[in-house]
């Protein structure tokens, strides 16, 4: 008879040292990486092996939107593995049919067909496939402030600092005016960006371009939130010279502005639209590109080429569906929509009481507070692409005092899982109250 000994759990220094000895890190100088280890999770709370508590304030990445550990999409899980693993996109089973028309319900206006990606950068890579296939031209035009992923295409979109080291990337890619320039602290006026983008049209030759994309509401690089006008302009002059317009919804959708997809917000309808994150708060990998109805009809008769072996994956897709069910269950599109006003007063306080905090925006509960060293003339208190040691000391300070969230050049990000509590809401805003003192001295120094 064979005895088998239960495995002992690791300790956070073990699971350290293992990981950095043989896994590898993504945007990272391996050597200089200091991750830390998380045994487990529960609503808007990461454990440590040892028991220590951390509020999640980003919900990872964007997109942990329901909470960590609810039962109801990890017992969907398990059921779906249990009956069918895996089969490959050219078969179908119930769960892609049910899924398919449950998007269907909730996609805007006319988009009613979605294929199947695992993650947001594949979603982007097939979105400019089938921009391309559709309109028979190749450009695509993104802007500087944007993310769009990390694969070759997605990247070449990519206009922050992360791509310096990918290019040369993508032909074809072509920028055009953000709404929000660095460095300052309100948008733009809609008629001068919405010019810039028509100038770049007629420039590159509008029958040359295939897609505009854009972020809907900008995450990674600050949560910029268009003014008004803006994304309606947008579709008109797409619309004016035949070219497709692409939403990046990967972090924005699914309720983390308050409705399901931030378009939402503007009355617009894209042509193709990008999703992940949000769309199974990433207890599994899964993407989706929407397509509006005169987008699909056309690959009835034309061939899309394009497949990837987990597009519809059975596991992913059961996820998927029993997150858009809890979303619905526990009202929290709702509950985004009315703490939306309960963060600006957070951020409202923190700016009435810090000099060093010099812009704050939110939609919803996507979130962000820009950091000054000076007030005026306006000056982030990080380069372009870059850090400084006040915002290394924030970074500490919220680790060493059990709060997690992303912190890029000068901004804190405050993305919150939305079934989070006023309470803990309030809690975490505490923490980055104190925090804040630090990079105060650097502004009254």
């Amino acid at each position: 008879m064979t005895v088998t000994a239960a495995r002992r759990a690791m300790t956070s220094e073990e699971m350290v040292r293992l990981s950095k000895q043989h896994t590898f890190f993504s945007w990272s100088i391996q050597g200089a990486v200091d991750p830390i280890a998380i045994d487990h999770a529960k609503g808007v709370w990461l454990y440590t092996p040892e028991g220590s508590a951390i509020l999640d304030f980003c919900s990872q990445l964007m997109c942990v939107n329901i909470g960590h550990g609810d039962q109801r999409v990890v017992d969907a899980i398990t059921e779906q593995a249990t009956r069918l693993q895996f089969v490959q996109p050219a078969f179908v089973t119930e769960i892609r049919a049910r899924l398919g028309e449950k998007l269907a319900s909730i996609l805007p206006g006319d988009m009613d067909k979605v294929f199947f990606t695992l993650g947001g950068a594949e979603a982007v890579e097939n979105a400019m496939k089938l921009a391309r296939l559709y309109t028979g031209r190749y450009k695509v035009l993104a802007r500087y402030r944007a993310y769009h992923g990390a694969t070759f295409g997605a990247m070449s979109l990519t206009g922050d600092p992360r791509r310096w080291p990918n290019e040369p990337g993508l032909v074809g890619v072509v920028r055009y005016p953000d709404t929000h320039r660095w460095g300052e602290r309100e948008p733009r006026p809609v008629e001068e960006s919405l010019q810039g983008l028509e100038d770049v049209i007629r420039y590159e030759g509008p029958h040359t371009i295939a897609a505009v994309f854009l972020e809907t509401i900008v995450g990674t690089n600050g949560v910029l939130i268009p003014p008004d006008g803006y994304i309606q302009g947008v579709r008109e002059l797409c619309d004016r010279h035949g070219i497709l317009m692409v939403a990046d919804e990967v972090m924005a959708g699914f309720g983390r502005s308050g409705r399901w997809f931030a378009i939402d917000h503007w009355d617009t309808v894209p042509d193709l639209m990008t999703m992940a994150k949000g769309i199974t708060s990433s207890y599994l990998p899964l993407g989706a590109v929407a397509m509006r109805r005169h987008v699909a009809e056309r690959f009835e008769t034309t061939m899309f080429s394009g497949g990837l072996t987990y597009s519809s994956h059975p596991i992913s897709l059961a996820a998927s569906l029993a997150t858009l069910r809890v979303y619905e269950e526990d009202g929290l599109i709702e509950r985004s929509a009315a703490l939306g006003p309960v963060m600006r007063g957070h951020h409202e306080r923190l700016a009435a009481r810090h000099p060093s905090v010099g812009a704050h925006r939110n939609l919803g509960l996507f979130g962000i507070i820009d950091l000054v060293r000076r007030q005026d003339p306006y000056t982030p208190i990080a380069p372009f692409g870059g850090t400084s040691d006040e915002m290394k000391a924030i970074s500490s300070h919220l680790r060493e005092h059990g709060l997690y969230t992303q912190i890029v050049g000068g901004s804190i990000h405050t993305n919150p899982p939305l079934c989070i509590s006023e309470d803990e809401l309030a809690q975490g805003f505490e923490i980055l109250d104190a925090a804040l003192e630090i990079a105060d001295r650097a502004v009254l120094g």
